[in-house]
């Protein structure tokens, strides 16, 4: 089983034989402009990208949650975004899983779970065994344009 990884959009080529959709993926955020607007995007029939604005959190509280149809690929076009991570054997299930939204919400990290800071070129995949917990600020809240790109598994 594969666990999240992170990396910059200059080695998505180490990806090409991951996956053909996750590597559409990445060349999808590769080719990307910060102007794109919020919306819907497709890809093909396995991949879509969603684009949203909002603000990162200082206070945040640690829910993390974790797909059973779908591998996350994650990235701030604009500005810089904290997503905790820890495998979910580490967590405790808030929320069983919910089949429509395709979601699990879990609670309860290690003292210390793990993190990626996505933006200025770094993006983070998270898989299934993945609970990832995004809207963390960096330093200081700021509001970011992120780029989530849904890659079906089913």
């Amino acid at each position: 089983m594969i666990n999240i990884i992170i990396d910059t959009l200059d080695n998505i080529r180490t990806y090409i034989n991951l996956s053909n959709d996750i590597y559409s993926g990445l060349q999808f955020l590769k080719r990307l402009e910060p102007g794109i607007s919020l919306g819907s995007y497709p890809i093909n029939d396995r991949v879509k990208v969603i684009v949203e604005e909002y603000q990162t959190e200082s206070n945040r509280a640690f829910e993390f949650e974790s797909h059973k149809r779908v591998i996350d690929i994650q990235y701030a076009i604009l500005g810089v975004e904290r997503v905790f991570w820890s495998p979910i054997k580490d967590l405790d299930i808030k929320t069983p899983y919910n089949e429509q939204r395709d979601c699990t919400i879990f609670v309860n990290p290690p003292s210390t779970p793990g993190f990626a800071d996505i933006g200025n070129s770094t993006f983070a995949i998270m898989f299934e065994n993945d609970g990832h917990s995004p809207k963390h600020c960096v330093d200081v809240p700021q509001l970011i344009k992120k780029i989530t790109v849904k890659v079906s598994v089913n």
